[in-house]
């Protein structure tokens, strides 16, 4: 096989490096578990590196402990740590062609060493928005070095991926460098209406399922702001907010919704949560800070109409009026509208369901892990191309 031909996919072997992983479950853990099934799917072999206490294995492939971790600020359930030497004996013993830094951070520069190391080519994909995160919380000195830190990390990869067009265009912008497109996808047979959910819709609802069914589904945290959503129970009579998942703010958000109609459903995933999706009515969404959006892409494939905050990849599955509403973000009475005129109109509600499905279908996971493969094997190919003219003008 020459420098630049390229490997077949059982040839694969890609390490992951990430910040967060199971049992903790959020958006970059269910990504990061997707990509691995689908490298399961195609004979590729690959090795997991995170900081904390967590599983050992997901779906055959090894995952490697690389410290206790340290919680990081603005995301405590996410920990940082430092090298290990028996993380890098794993990693020389696995032998990569291609590692992948989700969210760079200590277990990314970890990564980064170890692959220059060894010179393997580099992959990282942006998910969180730190510096979004400290403007939130109103810790704006930090946003110009979380950008300069970020910058540090992104360049030194070979090829970089975001979730989002307005990702992509903002990471650019900052001079990360040539960035590239990794969406986010949904299963439509998994979420999807018309299943049996009345007991589910009747526990959603606090025994109450002719009330109209408003849902949130997310990591349960300031920033996705899900105490906007109580002047819309305020303002519409007979409708219930289901709120699914769990997080550092639940303790609060339940002080700041007492007296409202709110069920908090704690996490839910699998068929709970497909059936979560297709028992209610409206999915809303009032977020501040998001990279994609995957939950609202889930609710369009269960026929919900969303109604969502401008943020993150969301402008790029909603038409606005269309297959869904969108409001500018901390723009409560235009929230209200939204919902209220769905609340009020039935068949306006089905009718935007029904377009919101059809509008995700073609995301499938398969297609965008597909692409993600490519993108592996575009890096290698060209990392080897360059290695040999190297060789080849030094010699």
């Amino acid at each position: 096989m020459s420098d630049t031909t390229q490997l077949s996919n059982d040839q694969l072997r890609v390490a992951i490096f990430t910040e967060t992983f199971l049992p903790k479950l959020d958006g970059v853990v269910t990504i990061i578990c997707l990509t691995l099934d689908h490298l399961r799917s195609i004979g590729a072999e690959a090795i997991v590196f995170s900081p904390g206490k967590h599983v050992e294995s997901y779906n055959g492939f090894p995952v490697v402990s690389i410290t206790p971790g340290v919680p990081m600020p603005m995301y405590p359930e996410v920990t940082m740590s430092v090298p290990m030497r028996k993380s890098h004996q794993r990693f020389v013993e696995f032998n990569p062609n291609v590692v992948h830094l989700a969210n760079p951070w200590c277990a990314g520069l970890m990564g980064i060493r170890f692959a220059k190391k060894m010179d393997i080519p580099i992959v990282m994909s942006f998910h969180t928005h730190l510096m979004e995160m400290a403007k939130f919380y109103k810790l704006g000195f930090l946003e110009k070095p979380l950008w300069g830190l970020h910058r540090y990390f992104y360049k030194k990869a070979d090829y970089r991926l975001a979730t989002s067009k307005r990702i992509k265009d903002e990471l650019e912008a900052h001079n990360f460098g040539p960035t590239g497109l990794w969406r986010r996808g949904v299963d439509s047979s998994v979420f999807a209406p018309g299943a049996d959910v009345a007991e589910t819709r009747r526990q959603l609802t606090n025994g109450n399922p002719d009330k109209t069914l408003l849902l949130f589904v997310g990591r349960v945290a300031p920033e996705k702001q899900i105490e906007q959503i109580r002047p819309v129970l305020e303002a519409i009579p007979n409708t219930h907010l289901a709120i699914v998942g769990d997080g550092p703010y639940r303790d609060k958000l339940e002080q700041l919704m007492a007296g409202t109609s709110t069920t908090f459903a704690g996490y839910l995933k699998g068929e709970a949560l497909s059936a979560a999706y297709a028992a209610a009515d409206i999915f809303v969404f009032p977020s501040a800070i998001e990279t994609f959006g995957l939950v609202v892409a889930e609710a369009m494939a269960a026929e919900l109409p969303v109604v969502s905050s401008r943020v993150g990849g969301v402008p790029e599955l909603i038409e606005n009026g269309m297959n869904g509403f969108i409001f500018e973000p901390n723009d409560v009475n235009q929230m209200i509208t939204h919902v209220r005129q769905l609340v009020e109109n039935p068949t306006l509600r089905k009718e935007m369901g029904q377009k919101a499905r059809r509008s995700v279908q073609a995301l499938t996971w398969k297609s965008i892990m597909d692409d993600l493969v490519a993108d592996y094997q575009k890096v290698i190919t060209q990392h080897r191309s360059a290695t040999t003219n190297n060789k080849l003008s030094s010699g």
